[in-house]
C-alpha cells in the first residue's frame, strides 16, 4: 500500500546523496547500493513508476500469479482470463495439466513479451505419489527420490502438451515429506528444470523400487521467481476484481490481483540509463556508454541484465557486453545489445537526431546535397566527403 501511495522517482543530482532505497517497490529496491556512472541527466516528464500507472495501462502491462484450478486446462483458464479482463492477448508461464493444481503466471498484453522467460525459468512442485505395493519403510522411498536427481532421461506421457521424444531434464532437489504407510501414499517436493515431467518421474520412482508407482496428485508451489507465498490470486479474485471496478470504478482489488511486469523482473541485474536514451532503445538500438546512469555490480559478459529507467520501469531484457569494472573504466563503448525489448515505443520522446553532425546530414539531405538514404551524391562537398569517407 505504501509502496502505491509514496512518490518514487530519482532526481538529476551532482553529488552522491544518501538515500534510503530498501522499501522502494520493484526494480527501485537499493537502488542506492547501485554504481553510479554519472548522476547527470535530463529528466523527462514522460512515463511513471509502475504501480502508479493508469488502470488501464497498468492491466495491459500487468501479470498475475495465478492459483490455477483444477480440471480445466492452462489453455482455457487463460482464454477465461483474457476474456474476463477484455485484453488483446494473455499468455502463460508453462503448461500444468488439467488436473494440476498450483502456480500459473498469466502475462496481458504487453507483458506476454516476457512469457518466453518465464516458461523457461525452473519449477517447483509438491506431489503424493501412490506406490502399487507395500514397502519396508519411509527410508526406502526418500533413498529412491534422492537418487533421481541431477540430469535424467524422460519420455513425455501419452496425453501430454508435447511431441514424444526422449529428453534429457535436470531435478535440482527432491526431498520426502511424509509416508502414509497404510495407503501406500508418500508426498514430496521437487525442484526442477522447466519442462520436467513428474508424472513420468513417479513412474520412474515406482520402476526403480521394483513395485510401481503413479502420481496421484500435483499442485505446481514455484514458477520462476514467483512462488505461492507471493499474493496468489484465483480466478474468483480477478472475477469479482473485475465487477467491483466495472460497478463502482474501485481499482484496489484489480491492482492486488495484477502485478507490474517489473515484478517479474528483479531478479535481474540492473542497468540503469538516462531518460534520453530510452526511446533508442525502444526502437533496438545498442546501449552506449554515455547513455548508462547506473550499474549492477558482478555483471559478467553475456549475463542476461534488465534495462531500467530512472522512474524503474523495463525498458528491455539484455545481453550485457561489458563487466562491471569495464564498465567503470570506459568512456565508450557498447554496454549491451537488446534481447527482448518490453516497454511500447515512443512511451519516451525521439532524443536521437538532434546533434549538429545529425542537424547538418538533414539539412544537405533537403538541399539534395546527400541522396535520401545520407549517402553522397554529385553535389556532396568536398569537407564532408573528407570527413565522412564511404568504406564500401
Amino acid at each position: 500500500e505504501s509502496q502505491e501511495n509514496g512518490d518514487f522517482h530519482l532526481k538529476p543530482t551532482k553529488e552522491a546523496g544518501v538515500l534510503d532505497t530498501s522499501q522502494w517497490p520493484l526494480l527501485l529496491k537499493n537502488y542506492d547500493k547501485l554504481n553510479i556512472r554519472t548522476g547527470h541527466f535530463t529528466p523527462l516528464p514522460n512515463g511513471c513508476s509502475p504501480l502508479k500507472r493508469e488502470i488501464k495501462d497498468y492491466i495491459s502491462s500487468g501479470f498475475i500469479n495465478l492459483d490455477k484450478p483444477a480440471n480445466p486446462s492452462s489453455h482455457e483458464v487463460v482464454a477465461w482470463l483474457r476474456r474476463i479482463l477484455r485484453v488483446e492477448k494473455t499468455g502463460h508461464s508453462g503448461t500444468l495439466d488439467p488436473k494440476v493444481t498450483g502456480c500459473l503466471i498469466v502475462c496481458i498484453d504487453k507483458a506476454t513479451r516476457l512469457v518466453k522467460s518465464q516458461q523457461g525459468a525452473g519449477k517447483e512442485y509438491v506431489c503424493i505419489v501412490r506406490l502399487h505395493n507395500a514397502i519396508e519403510g519411509q527410508a526406502e522411498l526418500a533413498k529412491t527420490i534422492e537418487t533421481l536427481t541431477g540430469a535424467l532421461f524422460q519420455r513425455p506421457p501419452l496425453i501430454s502438451a508435447v511431441k514424444r521424444q526422449l529428453r534429457i531434464r535436470t531435478i535440482y532437489e527432491s526431498k520426502l515429506l511424509e509416508y502414509d504407510d497404510e495407503r501406500h501414499l508418500g508426498v514430496f517436493w521437487v525442484s526442477c528444470e522447466a519442462g520436467t515431467y513428474i508424472r513420468t518421474l513417479c513412474v520412474h520412482i515406482g520402476l526403480l523400487m521394483g513395485i510401481g508407482a503413479h502420481m496421484q496428485e500435483l499442485r505446481r508451489v514455484r514458477s520462476g521467481i514467483q512462488s505461492e507465498n507471493d499474493n496468489m490470486a484465483t480466478m474468483h479474485d480477478v472475477l469479482d476484481a473485475q465487477w467491483v471496478y466495472d460497478n463502482s470504478k474501485d481499482e484496489t482489488y484489480l491492482r492486488r490481483c495484477i502485478k507490474p511486469l517489473e515484478a517479474l523482473l528483479t531478479s535481474h541485474k540492473r542497468l540503469v540509463v538516462k531518460d534520453s536514451a530510452v526511446n533508442a532503445i525502444c526502437y533496438g538500438a545498442k546501449l552506449m556508454i554515455p547513455g548508462l546512469l547506473r550499474y549492477e555490480s558482478g555483471i559478467e559478459i553475456n549475463e542476461q541484465i534488465v534495462i531500467m529507467t530512472t522512474k524503474g520501469e523495463a525498458i528491455a531484457l539484455g545481453i550485457a557486453l561489458m563487466t562491471t569494472a569495464v564498465m567503470a573504466a570506459c568512456d565508450h563503448g557498447i554496454v549491451a545489445k537488446i534481447k527482448r525489448v518490453i516497454m511500447e515505443r515512443d512511451t519516451y520522446p525521439r532524443k536521437w537526431g538532434l546533434g549538429p553532425k545529425a542537424l547538418k546530414k538533414k539539412k544537405l539531405i533537403s538541399e539534395g546535397k546527400l541522396d535520401k538514404f545520407g549517402k553522397p551524391n554529385d553535389s556532396t562537398p568536398q569537407d564532408w566527403n573528407k570527413e565522412h569517407p564511404d568504406l564500401r
